[in-house]
């Protein structure tokens, strides 16, 4: 009966495990192999270099620029486009005036603005990439042309054109782009959490800044984590904005290149696509190690209710 069990097993998951090897894990390996390679990406002739890939890399300021970009993003992308939408996941779903018969509830109207929050999930990336850079236009662009319309006609930043403004241009518009659909996700989330744990923690004289940190924060943990995880990875990629919007792009001056548009340099622009090759792998040791420490760091005990 056990073997009869087994044999049912293998027999299907054998074609999605074939499936995934070759279109998942398949590429993978190729890359790495591609990595110590000088493959120009134009021709099939090839030899081994080694490691010469990754010492050029150690060695190229480029790549440090670039990877020290990737990690202020990293840093800095998931904390804020997180911490929004539980603000206002929280303020749609709890942070309403109390009505007769309910200790807590949402504000009126809030399933509307679930759907304005939204909205700019369901746009296309490089059309809103395109209509930020309209606005961080120096000349004609809507941010100049409100500061002057308040007076502050000498503060006219250049944005995208300014080293120490572009890239966070850039996040600005990153999580502008995200921040909705985590106040859906959490705002689903929080519809679940029973009224009664709020209306007990009220009675205790709890305020809403407690009921936040001490109810809903924990049991939306695992849902807060894994989003923590997806935007990582999103911070880690970056391509389409930096692409569309950046003068260069990746500038200026290097202060928007991420390892994405390196590897795509490298490949296409100067047919490198072993060095291209390097830099991808060095992008999935900083993914698998970035995962790893949220899911370490942020391991707790579950909670159910």
């Amino acid at each position: 009966m056990q073997h009869g069990k087994y044999r049912f097993i293998v027999g299907f998951l054998a074609l999605p495990l074939a499936i995934y090897g070759f279109f998942v894990i398949s590429p993978f390996i190729q890359a790495i192999y591609y990595s110590f390679t000088d493959w120009t990406g134009l021709s099939p002739d090839m030899k081994m270099v080694g490691f010469d890939n990754y010492t050029r890399l150690l060695h190229d300021d480029v790549f440090w620029k670039t990877l020290r970009n990737n990690l202020v993003l990293l840093l800095v992308l998931p904390l804020v486009t997180l911490g929004l939408g539980l603000f206002f996941a929280f303020m749609l779903n709890v942070g309403g005036r109390r009505r007769k018969n309910a200790a807590v509830s949402g504000v009126r109207g809030s399933s509307f603005y679930k759907v304005i929050y939204f909205f700019p999930q369901v746009l296309s990336i490089a059309i809103v990439a395109l209509l930020f850079q309209f606005v961080y236009n120096p000349n004609s662009g809507a941010l100049n042309a409100g500061l002057q319309a308040v007076g502050l006609d000498s503060v006219q930043p250049e944005w995208l054109g300014d080293p120490d403004l572009a890239l966070w241009c850039v996040m600005a518009l990153m999580v502008w782009s995200n921040v909705g659909f985590y106040v859906v996700l959490f705002s689903a989330g929080m519809a679940s959490i029973p009224k009664d744990f709020y209306e007990a923690a009220l009675l205790d004289g709890a305020n809403r800044f407690n009921t936040f940190f001490r109810i809903t924060l924990p049991l939306l943990w695992d849902t807060v984590q894994t989003g923590w995880v997806y935007m990582g990875i999103m911070a880690l990629d970056a391509f389409a904005a930096v692409q569309i919007m950046t003068v260069g792009p990746g500038g200026p001056a290097y202060s928007t290149e991420v390892l994405t548009l390196l590897v795509y340099h490298k490949a296409f622009r100067d047919a490198q696509a072993g060095q291209a090759t390097a830099v991808g792998v060095a992008l999935l040791i900083v993914t698998m190690l970035f995962a790893g420490i949220v899911m370490k760091l942020g391991r707790r005990d579950r909670l159910e209710f």
